[in-house]
C-alpha cells in the first residue's frame, strides 16, 4: 500500500480534553474544571493556534442527560457556530469515556440504540457536521470501566470488558448510520489507545494477547472478526456468541480515518518477576505491569513504527489524534516535536497519515489517578488555566510553528526527552536488544545553555540542580567568570556562551546588613541587573531576575499582588525596587519574579531546616509571631521560573507555595508534617516592627500549596540520609 504522492501537508488538529466519566453516581466533567463550559472565548483562543481541525464535545450526557425530549442544545449551537465562523471544522465527540446518561451504562443493551437515536438527533440539528467520533476508545474505555472497575459500571471481569466493547462498537455502527441517514457525506473518525506490550518470556503469551486486543474495537468495525480471528475464542468464551460478533461482519462500518493516541503509558512491559517491582506495580495474576520507558534498557522508538502497523493492519487513513505529555514544558515540546516528526517520517515511507492533534489545548484534571476522584491536580496544555485567563504557553507557539510550516524555534527542543535519558528509569532495566529509536527523533543541533550569575549563592545552586535534571544545558558562573555590574563582562560572556535566556541568581542577600553595606548592596542588588538587562535586550537573550517582598512596606493586611504599589522600607527593598523599574523599562521582554522566605531539602541553611533541627532534638525554637511570610519551597521555585522563562514570559510575578503565616506557624506547620513536637515553638515579638510581607498573586498561583512543598521537602531531605522523618533534622 502507497499513499499518493500529491497527499495535502500534515494537518495539525487541536484537541479539547473534554472527558465526563461516571464514578459511582457521581460525574467528572473536565469541561466544568476547566471553566470551558462557561468561556466560549476560548474558541477564539484555538484558532490562533492554526488548527484546521477540533476535536470537540457534543456528549450525550450534557445535551440530553434525562432523554432527547428535554434536551438542551444551546450550548453545542453556540459553540459550533462558533467554529464555523472561525473557519475550524468539527469532529463532534458524542460520548468521551463516559457511559451515557444515568438511564444506562457501557454493559446495557439498550446503549447501542439509544446512543444511535442521539447521533441522529445532533446530525439533524447540525446537518454541516461532516467528522464524528460517536464513542472516544471504545476497548481504552471498556478497560477502565469493566476489567479494571476504576468507571462506571465497575465491573471487572471478561465478560463486562466483552460487553462493553461490543456495546459501544455496535453503537459506532448504528450511530453513523443514522447520522448518514441525514448527512451521507459524513466521515467517522475512530479512536483509541495504540500502544504496544513487551514481556518477558514467560509472559510472552500474555504479551501477544495484549498486543491483539489493542485491535478490537478497529477489528469490530472494519468486519475482520471471524472465526479465525486471534481473539475469536477468547471473546465467545467471554460471552459473546457467534451471531453478534457475525452482526460487525455484516454491518461493516470502517473508519474514515483511523485516530491513534498515543501516550507514554501506552507501550507496556510484563515481567513476571514480581520481587523486582514495588508492590502497587503488581497486579492480581501476580506479575508487573509498567511503563515500558521506565523499564526497558534502550528506548523504544515511539509512534512511528505503529502508525505503520496500523498502516499495513488496516490501509486507511490514520491521524494522530490524542498528543499530550503531563511534564515539565521542554519535555512537553519535545514529545509534541517527536510525534509531528515520527508522522513526518511515516509519510515518507508510504503511510497515509492526515493530522497530528495536539490534545488537551486547556490542559487535563486528575489524570493522573485516572480520574477515580476530584483532586484538583492539573496539568497543562497549550493554554495554563492557573490564573485568571488562561495564558499561552511555549505549546502554543510550537503549535502556531506546526500549522504554517515554519522552523520550531524554542531552544529547549534540541534535547532528548525524559523518557529517552538514563533517569527514566525506575525499576531494574531489561535489554531487549537494539531498536533505532533515534532516526525517529527531529534533527537538531547543539543545545543552547542558559547562563546562571550567582555561582555560590543558594538560589544558583537550585537553578543549575533543576537544569541538570531537566537536561537543559547550562553554565554557572562566579562573579569572576562574569561581573554583572561590568557590561564588558556581561557581554563578553553571551558572545562566549551564546545562551538563550540568562537568570540572575545571584545578588547581596543580607537584609540588616545591607543599610551598612549600602554601596555593594546598590551594585548587586540594582547596578548588576540593569546592566544584565541591558545586554539581553541587545542580544535578544531572555532575562529572569529577581526581587522580594521587602519592595513593600508591609501595611497591607492581606497579601501584596503585582498591582501594588512599591514603598521600600529598608536600603535593600529600594534597590530591589529600582531594579525592578529599571529592568522593565530597558528590557520589556525580562521576567521579574518575587519570592520570598526559601527553604530546600540540599542543606540545612534555612529556617525550616533549623526549625526541625532543633525541635528534632528536643530543643525549643524562638520564631517571631508577628512577622508574615509566604514560605516557598525552592526546587518548585525554579521549576515553575524555567516553565516561565520558556513560555517567554514576561513583567512581574509573585511565586511562593501560597500560604500566608508567621515564622512561628511556619516552624509549627513543619514541626507538625515531620512528627515531632511542635509545642517547643516559641513565639516571640520581632525585633523590627510588625510586618506583614506575604504575598499573593494576580497573575496565577503555579507552584503547588505549601503543605504538599513540606511533605515533598522532608520525603526529599530525609531520602539523603536514609533515615525516618522524625529524626532526619538531627544529623
Amino acid at each position: 500500500m502507497s499513499r499518493p504522492t500529491d497527499a495535502p501537508p500534515l494537518q495539525l488538529w487541536g484537541g479539547l480534553e473534554a472527558t465526563v466519566n461516571r464514578v459511582g453516581d457521581r460525574y467528572f466533567s473536565q469541561m466544568a474544571q476547566s471553566g470551558h463550559d462557561q468561556r466560549i472565548s476560548d474558541l477564539d483562543r484555538f484558532a490562533a493556534l492554526g488548527i484546521s481541525a477540533l476535536r470537540y464535545p457534543v456528549l450525550w450526557e450534557l445535551v440530553a442527560p434525562d432523554g432527547l425530549d428535554t434536551a438542551d442544545w444551546s450550548w453545542p449551537d453556540q459553540r459550533l457556530a462558533a467554529l464555523q465562523r472561525l473557519g475550524i471544522t468539527p469532529i463532534a465527540g458524542l460520548v468521551h469515556h463516559g457511559s451515557g446518561p444515568r438511564h444506562t451504562s457501557l454493559t446495557d443493551p439498550a446503549f447501542a440504540p439509544q446512543l444511535a437515536a442521539y447521533a441522529g438527533a445532533v446530525a439533524r440539528r447540525y446537518p454541516w457536521l461532516d467528522y464524528y467520533t460517536p464513542v472516544n476508545e471504545p476497548c481504552t474505555t471498556a478497560r477502565f470501566a469493566a476489567l479494571y472497575g476504576l468507571w462506571y459500571p465497575h465491573a471487572r471481569s471478561d465478560r463486562a470488558f466483552v460487553r462493553a466493547v461490543l456495546n459501544q462498537c455496535r453503537g459506532v455502527v448504528l450511530a453513523m448510520r443514522a447520522i448518514r441517514a441525514v448527512n451521507p457525506a459524513a466521515r467517522l473518525v475512530q479512536t483509541d489507545d495504540l500502544g504496544k506490550t513487551y514481556g518477558t518470556a514467560p509472559l510472552a503469551a500474555k504479551a501477544r494477547f495484549y498486543n491483539q486486543r489493542r485491535w478490537l474495537a478497529w477489528d469490530l468495525l472494519c468486519g475482520m472478526v471471524g472465526p479465525g480471528h486471534a481473539l475469536w475464542r477468547y471473546l465467545t468464551d467471554s460471552g459473546a456468541s457467534p451471531g453478534e460478533l457475525d452482526w460487525f461482519r455484516a454491518h461493516p462500518c470502517p473508519p474514515d480515518i483511523i485516530g491513534v493516541n498515543y501516550y507514554i503509558t501506552s507501550e507496556r512491559w510484563l515481567d513476571h518477576r514480581a520481587a523486582h517491582y514495588p508492590p502497587h506495580e503488581v497486579g492480581a495474576e501476580g506479575f508487573a505491569d509498567v511503563v515500558a520507558a521506565r523499564a526497558l534498557a534502550r528506548p523504544r522508538a515511539g509512534i512511528g513504527p505503529l502508525l505503520e502497523e496500523a498502516w499495513h493492519r488496516y490501509g486507511l487513513p490514520l491521524a494522530v489524534t490524542e498528543a499530550h505529555l503531563d511534564a515539565r514544558r521542554e519535555d512537553q515540546l519535545r514529545w509534541l516535536a517527536e510525534i509531528w516528526h515520527a508522522a513526518g517520517q511515516a509519510r515518507q515511507r508510504g503511510v497515509d497519515v492526515r493530522a497530528v492533534t495536539a490534545w488537551s489545548l486547556l490542559g487535563a484534571y486528575d489524570w493522573n489517578c485516572l480520574v477515580t476522584d476530584c483532586r484538583g491536580y492539573y496539568e497543562s496544555g497549550a493554554y495554563d488555566l492557573r490564573g485568571p485567563a488562561p495564558r499561552p504557553t511555549a505549546l502554543a507557539t510550537l503549535m502556531q510553528e506546526l500549522a504554517s510550516g515554519r522552523p520550531p524555534s524554542s531552544p529547549v527542543l534540541r534535547g532528548p526527552g525524559w523518557w529517552r535519558r538514563p533517569e527514566r528509569l525506575l525499576h531494574p532495566p531489561v535489554d531487549l536488544g537494539a531498536d533505532p529509536w533515534d532516526a525517529h527523533l527531529p534533527p537538531h543541533g547543539p543545545a543552547q545553555p542558559l547562563l546562571i550569575s550567582g555561582a555560590s549563592g543558594t538560589l544558583g545552586r537550585a537553578f543549575a540542580r533543576v537544569c541538570a535534571a531537566r537536561h537543559l544545558p547550562c553554565h554557572v558562573l562566579t562573579r569572576q567568570q562574569m561581573d554583572i555590574a561590568d557590561p564588558a563582562a556581561v557581554d563578553a560572556a553571551i558572545r562566549r556562551y551564546q545562551p538563550w535566556a540568562i537568570v540572575n541568581a545571584g545578588g547581596y542577600a543580607p537584609v540588616p546588613a545591607a543599610e551598612h553595606n549600602a554601596e555593594r548592596c546598590l551594585r548587586d542588588n540594582a547596578h548588576g541587573p540593569v546592566v544584565l538587562a541591558a545586554a539581553c535586550a541587545r542580544h535578544a537573550v531572555a532575562l529572569l531576575s529577581f526581587s522580594s517582598d521587602r519592595v513593600f512596606d508591609g501595611a497591607k493586611a492581606g497579601p501584596y499582588v503585582e498591582s501594588d504599589p512599591v514603598s521600600p522600607q529598608c536600603a535593600y527593598g529600594r534597590n530591589q525596587a529600582e531594579a525592578e523599574r529599571r529592568v522593565l523599562a530597558i528590557h520589556p521582554a525580562a521576567l521579574m519574579v518575587r519570592t520570598s522566605a526559601f527553604f530546600d531539602p540540599w542543606d540545612g541553611h534555612h529556617f525550616v531546616g533549623r526549625a526541625l533541627a532543633a525541635l528534632a532534638a528536643g530543643e525549643p525554637f524562638t520564631a517571631a509571631d508577628d512577622v508574615i511570610v509566604s514560605p516557598t519551597y525552592l526546587p518548585d521555585l525554579a521549576h515553575a521560573c524555567l516553565d516561565l522563562l520558556i513560555d517567554r514570559a514576561a513583567g512581574l510575578w509573585h511565586l511562593t507555595n501560597g500560604s500566608a503565616l508567621s515564622w512561628a506557624e511556619l516552624a509549627r506547620r513543619a514541626a507538625t508534617l515531620a512528627g515531632v513536637d511542635s509545642g517547643a515553638v516559641t513565639p516571640t515579638r520581632s525585633a523590627t516592627p510588625p510586618r506583614h510581607g506575604a504575598l499573593g498573586s494576580e497573575r496565577g498561583q503555579l507552584l503547588p500549596a505549601l503543605d504538599d512543598a513540606l511533605h515533598r521537602y522532608l520525603q526529599e531531605a530525609g531520602a539523603r540520609h536514609g533515615v525516618p522523618a522524625s529524626q532526619r533534622f538531627l544529623i
